[in-house]
């Protein structure tokens, strides 16, 4: 099995935006509204990518199993003035049938490599506070939970993301 990770440029935004639909559907069941879920379109992300991409607002790296795009990574410079000399981890989602599969692991051991090159000495990320799935992925990877919250609201349920901080030179993964 050939498994690769390269640098997600433009003309990936498609492939990106699919891989995080077909997520959202598995990883946030039970999470986020079913109705929301069900109406995601494949291409919803689209926009945003492109934008993000062209503008070199982020990073996103894409993992390939057999030359297949099955994951994502997106991270970046600090969107938030109180964390303002730290990295972020925007997000990692992986097509369903590669969860658990250590693909997530890779896309994050490449993005902190990333980060620790451009000089970041801690980065960060949210996580919905009922995806516990994915607080003991990050747990298992040296991040904690510092109990900043953010809430948000989709189709009227409010949902509450709480920050994780890592300090890059203790990640040994």
């Amino acid at each position: 099995m050939d498994v690769s990770i390269r640098k997600a440029t433009l003309n990936d935004a498609n492939t990106i935006s699919n891989i995080y639909a077909l997520s959202w559907k598995s990883a946030y069941k039970g999470i986020i509204p079913q109705k929301y879920l069900d109406e995601l379109k494949s291409d919803f992300w689209v926009p945003t990518f492109e934008n993000w991409i062209k503008d070199n607002i982020i990073t996103a790296q894409l993992i390939y199993e057999n030359e297949l795009p099955v994951g994502c990574i997106a991270y970046s410079k600090s969107r938030d003035d109180k964390f303002a000399d730290w990295g972020e981890i925007v997000s990692i989602y992986l097509l369903p049938d590669y969860f658990r599969k250590g693909y997530g692991q890779k896309l994050l051991q490449a993005a902190i490599v990333d980060m620790k090159i451009k000089g970041y000495k801690n980065c960060y990320l949210w996580v919905l506070k009922e995806n516990i799935s994915a607080r003991e992925f990050y747990e298992s990877n040296g991040f904690i939970c510092n109990n900043d919250e953010c809430t948000c609201k989709i189709m009227q349920k409010q949902l509450v993301d709480v920050r994780y901080i890592l300090a890059l030179d203790s990640y040994t993964k």
